[in-house]
């Protein structure tokens, strides 16, 4: 599976935000989408994933696909949880078939166990990260797409975070996007301005 982004602009209130870009994303590719706020990271996510229609341009889909959109797995910037749900129960819910217990299995190899069955309303904003972040990747999907999903994470566990997903991806493509590279390991890196 391919993802193409053909010469995509974007304008919102008439500024434009995101010019002419042309981008390539397939099974297996960890990409590093960077650039300073405003410079249209989040703009190109949603067009990708079909939230938000370009202004020009298209995104297509190559190969053998079974869906007529992106089917990611995805980080939004705003963590998008269940307050009143522990991390658990969160990360449980995009997968009827996967119980609480598992779920928590799955986020005690990135947070203490005491963690996962309190309401994500009462924990830190990096176990909140984290949840969003054991959520994505565990709905079936064809790619990752994570906006900012590092953030407020101290460089020890930004490298185990980013080792996890790498390890649970499989052959996934995986889109990080953030300002910087910061301490993750040299990646295709698409900038934006």
């Amino acid at each position: 599976m391919t993802i193409e982004v053909e010469n995509v602009s974007y304008t919102s209130e008439g500024k434009e935000i995101l010019k002419d870009i042309s981008w390539e994303i397939s099974s297996d590719d960890i990409w590093l989408l960077s650039g300073p706020e405003g410079s249209g990271k989040t703009a190109l996510i949603s067009i990708i994933i079909g939230t938000l229609a370009p202004t020009s341009g298209r995104v297509r889909l190559l190969g053998d696909y079974k869906y007529d959109r992106v089917n990611a797995g995805v980080v939004f910037q705003e963590d998008r949880l269940f307050d009143k749900m522990s991390s658990a129960e969160n990360v449980a819910i995009v997968r009827p078939e996967t119980s609480p217990k598992v779920a928590a299995e799955e986020l005690e190899k990135l947070m203490p166990s005491d963690l996962v069955s309190v309401p994500v309303s009462e924990l830190s904003p990096v176990h909140r990260r984290i949840t969003a972040i054991v959520r994505a990747v565990s709905v079936p999907s064809d790619i990752l797409i994570m906006d900012e999903p590092f953030r407020g994470m101290d460089e020890d566990m930004t490298k185990k975070v980013f080792s996890y997903i790498k390890e649970v991806a499989g052959h996934k493509g995986i889109i990080i996007a953030q300002r910087e590279q910061g301490p993750l390991p040299a990646l295709r890196n698409l900038k934006l301005t």
